[in-house]
C-alpha cells in the first residue's frame, strides 16, 4: 500500500496499525518535518523518500518502489481505514475490474466539507461526460495493477497525479469500478480541503489535466 505523507505524524499510528494482511506499507515521505519517516520505520513500514514537493511525485515514487503485482493507494491522514482495502482488491482479483476507486461516504458531517464535496461532485460529472464511465467520485483509495499502472505513463506530479490515472485508463479501455469506502474526518490539519491555497491548488492541478 503506497501512503503519501507530509507531516502526518498524529495519523500514522492509527493508519499503520489497520494494515490488513498481505499489504505491505510504504509511506512516501515529501519532506515532513515532524519524524513522520522515523515514526512510520519504527511503526514497521517501509520508507522512501520523494524530495520533490507534489502529491503526484510522492505518489508515482511509491508505485516505483513497490514490488507487488497489485498496488493500493491511500491517504496516510486518516481518513480512510486502510481495513477496507480488501473489498477494493476483490473486483480485480475476480477478473471484474482493472482499477477500482473507493466511493467516499461520510461518516460524519464534518469528515468531507461542503466545499470540497461539491467541486468533487462537479469533477465526477466532468469525468462521466468526457469518458463515459459512470464515476461518482474521484476516490483517494485504490487499486489497480503496478505494471499496468506504470505503462499508462502518468506524467502530472502534483494534485492532477489521480485524475490523470482515471482518464489515462479509462482512455486505454480499463474496467474502472467503485466500491463504497467509509470517509473519515482527518487526523491533523489538512493541507488541501481545509484551506484556502490547497484548495486552489487542487482546482488548478486538476483543470490542467482535463485540459489536455
Amino acid at each position: 500500500m503506497i501512503l503519501p505523507c507530509l507531516d502526518e505524524a498524529p495519523a500514522l499510528p492509527w493508519v499503520l496499525g489497520r494494515m490488513p494482511a498481505g499489504f505491505r506499507p510504504i509511506v512516501v515521505d515529501n519532506g515532513s518535518a515532524d519524524g513522520s519517516a522515523a515514526l512510520a520505520r519504527s511503526l514497521g513500514a517501509t520508507v522512501v523518500r520523494e524530495p520533490r514537493r507534489g502529491f503526484g511525485a510522492a505518489a508515482h515514487t511509491g508505485l516505483l518502489a513497490a514490488t507487488a503485482d497489485l498496488v493500493s493507494f491511500c491517504d496516510c491522514d486518516g481518513s480512510l481505514d486502510p481495513r477496507q482495502l480488501p473489498r477494493l482488491a476483490a473486483p480485480l482479483l475476480a477478473g471484474q475490474a482493472d482499477l477500482v476507486l473507493g466511493r467516499r461516504a461520510p461518516a460524519r458531517r464534518d469528515a468531507w466539507p461542503l466545499p470540497a464535496r461539491l467541486a468533487n461532485r462537479e469533477l465526477a460529472r466532468r469525468i462521466r461526460h468526457r469518458t463515459g464511465v459512470p464515476l461518482r467520485d474521484l476516490g483517494p483509495m485504490r487499486v489497480g495493477r503496478r505494471e499496468a499502472l506504470l505503462a499508462l505513463n502518468l506524467e502530472d506530479r502534483r494534485f492532477g497525479y489521480p485524475l490523470e490515472m482515471v482518464l489515462r485508463a479509462a482512455a486505454a479501455g480499463w474496467r474502472l469500478a467503485e466500491v463504497e469506502v467509509a470517509y473519515l474526518p482527518r487526523i491533523g490539519k489538512s493541507k488541501v480541503t481545509g484551506t484556502v491555497r490547497g484548495s486552489v491548488r487542487t482546482v488548478r492541478d486538476m483543470s490542467r489535466v482535463l485540459a489536455r
